[in-house]
Parts: C-alpha cells; structure tokens; sequence
C-alpha cells in the first residue's frame, strides 16, 4: 500500500515537472520579439533532480547577453535552508513566475 502511494505522488510530481511547468514556459520561434528576462525577475528553477514539493524560486540578479543581443545566461540567487547560493541557468532552465516593473 505504501509502496503504491509513493509511486502516484513521485508519478504525479513527475508529471506536473514535465507538462505543467511546460505550459508555464513560453516559447515562441526565433523571429517573434519576446520579453526577456531581466534584473529583479523572480523565476521558478526547472530540476530534474529536486525533491518533490520543491520547486526552488530565485532571483534574477545579472543577464548575460550574447553577440546577437539575445539574453541567453541569467545569474541567479537562491535561498535554500537558510543558505544563499548562486547560480549560472540557462533561460530554458526557468520560468517567469513575477516581472520586474518596466
């Protein structure tokens, strides 16, 4: 019985990393204009290793462009257990969950 609950939740949140988060991430081709991250956004982190009911939330603290101007590489800070860290995530490894005011 254990067993089997243990699989419907790692099912669920298994799931919910791969369709749900996806829905959250815009895509859009090339050619179309779209808003990019920026200093301030808040993002939710797209893992493959996190822990069910975990979905680190981090700041975005410093963009980094490439020659064509595109924003590519955000820096990030995350606060875990009371520890902040940074990271280096490519914009296909987030999700915007709050912009920045303009």
């Amino acid at each position: 019985q254990w067993r089997r609950v243990q699989h419907l939740d790692n099912t669920f949140w298994s799931r919910w990393r791969r369709e749900y988060l996806a829905t959250l991430q815009s895509r859009s081709k090339w050619q179309e204009e779209r808003r990019y991250l920026r200093e301030g956004d808040v993002v939710l982190l797209k893992d493959a290793q996190v822990k069910r009911n975990e979905c680190p939330m981090a700041l975005v603290t410093k963009i980094f462009t490439s020659s064509d101007g595109k924003v590519r590489t955000v820096e990030l800070r995350v606060a875990r257990d009371g520890i902040i860290k940074t990271f280096l995530r490519p914009i296909s490894e987030t999700v915007l969950l709050m912009p920045t005011e303009d």
